[in-house]
């Protein structure tokens, strides 16, 4: 992530958060008290956002100390400490909730990558990302899951070409797809075509493109798949990957797997920020 993703991010959550003020804290606690965060894993994770944690606190008192018990990306036990921040004690409890929401949800996805990663057992196979984040996370998400030791797919629409179902009814069949997507995209770009089925696979193959998608294959139907191809093209699986079956998948011979569930459907990471003054 960039500092001016993190700041946008931190800036963000505050905002949500506090365009009220906050009642509760503002009544109970002085305005020079001074307090220490500690906050501690709950659930075994992978930790992640260190950095945006820090900053959502420091925007609310830009002198507090901060410290990072751990880096990115390592695993944590339960009851382990991940960060501290020192300082004022009204922006210790005003920054808290912004600063759990971010670093739980980024820590919850490293921790999913990093599971589908073992799972997968196979260094030559890059398993990915999709798009499926949540809308204003996107940075936050995919830097999670590299954390968690997975890859991205494209960023945006516009970072790489990749025609999918819609694209081919819209142009008129997989063949017209791609040859109109060759002509209009820069000579580096390369063409990724999402297939259903081996008949497509022929076509966008016979058409030269450079990935081929053989989404929501049986496996059987992978393994004819990959003996099709053989070598002509990136291989991508996508569809319904679980934890159980990307291990098997990982060994047809494919490229990349790609799994929204990453980022839509990994839990948040149980992290508790534990004040003393």
């Amino acid at each position: 992530m960039t500092p001016l993703d993190i700041d946008e991010l931190a800036r963000m959550t505050l905002r949500e958060d506090l365009s009220s003020g906050d009642l509760t804290t503002e009544a109970t606690v002085a305005t020079d008290a001074r307090g220490r965060a500690v906050a501690i894993a709950k659930s075994p994770l992978v930790a992640c956002g260190g950095a945006l944690f820090r900053r959502v606190f420091a925007l609310l008192d830009p002198h507090l100390t901060f410290e990072a018990h751990v880096a990115d990306g390592a695993d944590v036990a339960i009851g382990q400490p991940v960060w501290t921040v020192e300082g004022n004690a009204r922006a210790l409890l005003e920054a808290e909730r912004s600063a759990l929401n971010l670093t739980q949800r980024a820590s919850g996805i490293a921790t999913m990558a990093r599971r589908f990663v073992k799972a997968a057992a196979n260094d030559r196979v890059r398993i990915t990302d999709t798009r499926k984040t949540t809308p204003g996370l996107r940075a936050l998400e995919r830097y999670a899951v590299r954390v968690g030791g997975a890859y991205n797919h494209r960023d945006n629409l516009g970072a790489a070409v990749l025609i999918k179902d819609n694209h081919i009814v819209a142009a008129g069949g997989v063949t017209k797809a791609i040859r109109l997507a060759r002509a209009r995209a820069p000579h580096t770009t390369k063409i990724e075509v999402e297939v259903a089925d081996l008949h497509m696979l022929d076509e966008a193959l016979a058409a030269g493109a450079d990935i081929v998608m053989l989404d929501n294959f049986e496996l059987a139907d992978v393994v004819r798949g990959v003996e099709r191809v053989n070598g002509r093209a990136l291989i991508e699986v996508s569809g319904g990957v679980t934890l159980q079956t990307v291990a098997e998948l990982a060994a047809t011979g494919v490229d990349a797997i790609s799994v929204g569930a990453l980022t839509h459907s990994a839990p948040a990471a149980d992290i508790s920020l534990q004040l003393s003054l």
